[in-house]
């Protein structure tokens, strides 16, 4: 597997980039197919650094887990499987850049059921992606980088909107989404 694009990697991601001047921490990126989708997964975790907190946002569906296995998949030299963690909520990897715990928390009712998992140690230790972030209530942290995931036009097109807040607002300047 090539390796993952360096951060700030010029090559063409998707068609359109809309930066909303309301919030320039937000892009808006038309995702054309799951093969898009895993370049703008390797493009973020290029950038992503331990103690980092990706939430993953949208319906069911949507791209979520795909966008965590081409993450993870980018960050190892010998790509495992990377199955989805809905009935274990964690499945943690050690890759390139240290550990990435994969959270989902679809069947979480309460944030308290998390302390078993080690939420908190977690971001500690590695980077970590969150399916269903909501879940987390007040666990959630303010500094992270957001990727809401919506169907596009077409079934295989997604459109995505990524806003940064904290160290992940400045690092979002840097990251090449096009040429």
């Amino acid at each position: 597997m090539a390796p993952a694009p360096a951060c700030g990697y010029k090559r063409r991601m998707s068609r359109v980039r809309d930066d909303n001047p309301e919030n320039p921490g937000e892009i808006r990126l038309a995702i054309e197919n799951e093969a898009a989708l895993g370049r703008l997964a390797a493009r973020l975790a290029a950038c992503a650094r331990p103690g980092d907190l990706i939430a993953l946002e949208g319906d069911l569906g949507t791209g979520k887990t795909s966008f965590a296995r081409a993450f993870i998949r980018s960050l190892q030299d010998e790509p495992e499987d990377v199955p989805s963690p809905t009935f274990t909520l964690l499945q943690s990897y050690e890759t390139n850049s240290g550990l990435v715990h994969h959270f989902d928390l679809y069947r979480i009712e309460n944030p308290a059921e998390l302390g078993p998992l080690g939420f908190e140690e977690a971001l500690g230790e590695g980077i970590v992606l969150v399916e269903w972030p909501e879940r987390l209530g007040a666990l959630l942290p303010v500094g992270r980088l957001s990727l809401r995931l919506e169907f596009g036009p077409t079934p295989d097109s997604r459109r995505a909107t990524l806003r940064g807040s904290g160290n992940w607002a400045a690092r979002m300047r840097d990251i090449a989404f096009d040429q």
